[in-house]
């Protein structure tokens, strides 16, 4: 009889985290726990016995991380974050950095500790400058770090470093993957926290007055990745890692301005909704594209969900779910 693999998903209650949580559950050949804080969305029962769920009171603690990790766990995935959106990030960078440093420290440490096998730590391409040309893992100048990001890039930098110095101790193998900008069900929509993806499906769907307000000159490039396509780059890393630290992005490899993909949804959306751009609401004007060529050589991964079947999918879902998103 063949052991399942115990993996832990902190941070299951969130967007990313809950998506991950919902597709490794559905393996035979793993069991699957997660943690949850605020179940801010109502994602999860955390009292349906079918589901291995942990409270989590706060892993900017050494305490709360240790008795999440306790039980003992073949692999460890680190989705758990303070994440705000595009307003915050803009006026008040700040209150991103120091929470995440600290759970990812103690996340780190305690897996370490607890002779976990295997950790998938969720990074960020926001270190990534600001060019036409898609970015490689290898180009990161950790001495040009400026612009709005460098805090986030700064401190995504040292969590990465963290994860290649435990790996260099020999126990526990670790993974970052540096993501583009990931969407789908269960994504943020709500206006003060969402990011851009989410804020434009609520404003276009919730449309009474005939327009869609987009922030900024809708100018700024981004890269979206499909959810499943993300969960299924994770899997991949899952069974397939035979290195003791490496970074991957994960990206769709085409990058499209704010513009394109407001008027992407707009005509998925079926509506007929004039475009107003607002030059003074918050925005962060920059364009970042990743190349995704090393996961496609190490793991034959490549999104398989287009940016329209996406956005499509997204706006049935929350067409559907948006009573239940909003308590």
């Amino acid at each position: 009889m063949t052991t399942k693999k115990r993996v832990l998903i902190l941070g299951a209650s969130g967007f990313v985290g809950f998506n991950i949580f919902q597709a490794l559950s559905q393996r035979s050949d793993l069991d699957v726990w997660g943690t949850w804080q605020s179940n801010r969305y109502n994602r999860l029962d955390p009292w349906n016995s079918n589901k291995k769920l942990i409270w989590a009171n706060d892993l900017t603690t050494k305490e709360s991380v240790n008795i999440a990790l306790e039980p003992g766990f073949d692999v460890v995935i680190q989705a758990a974050a303070y994440s705000t959106g595009a307003k915050d990030a803009k006026e008040r960078p700040y209150i991103q950095i120091t929470p995440n440093a600290v759970i990812n420290s103690w996340v780190f440490q305690s897996a370490f500790d607890h002779n976990v096998s295997q950790v998938i730590f969720l990074s960020c391409s926001v270190m990534y400058p600001s060019q036409d040309e898609p970015s490689k893992e290898t180009d990161v100048d950790r001495n040009d770090l400026s612009g709005p990001y460098f805090g986030a890039s700064n401190m995504k930098l040292y969590c990465e470093s963290m994860c290649k110095f435990f790996a260099e101790l020999g126990r526990t193998k670790f993974t970052a993957i540096r993501p583009s900008n990931i969407y789908g069900p269960h994504d943020r929509f709500d206006p003060e926290r969402s990011h851009v993806f989410g804020a434009t499906i609520r404003k276009v769907v919730e449309s009474t007055d005939g327009k869609v307000v987009v922030w900024g000159k809708g100018q700024e490039l981004r890269d979206f990745l499909y959810v499943d396509d993300f969960t299924r780059l994770v899997e991949l890393v899952i069974d397939r890692q035979d290195y003791n630290f490496d970074v991957f992005n994960a990206a769709s490899g085409e990058a499209v301005t704010i513009k394109e993909l407001v008027e992407k949804a707009v005509r998925i959306s079926g509506k007929n909704l004039e475009i107003v751009y607002d030059p003074n609401g918050p925005t962060i004007g920059t364009k970042i594209r990743t190349s995704i060529d090393k996961a496609k050589e190490k793991f034959g991964w490549e999104p398989r969900v287009s940016l329209d079947e996406g956005i499509a999918r997204t706006i049935e879902w929350y067409r559907q779910n948006k009573v239940k998103e909003a308590m």
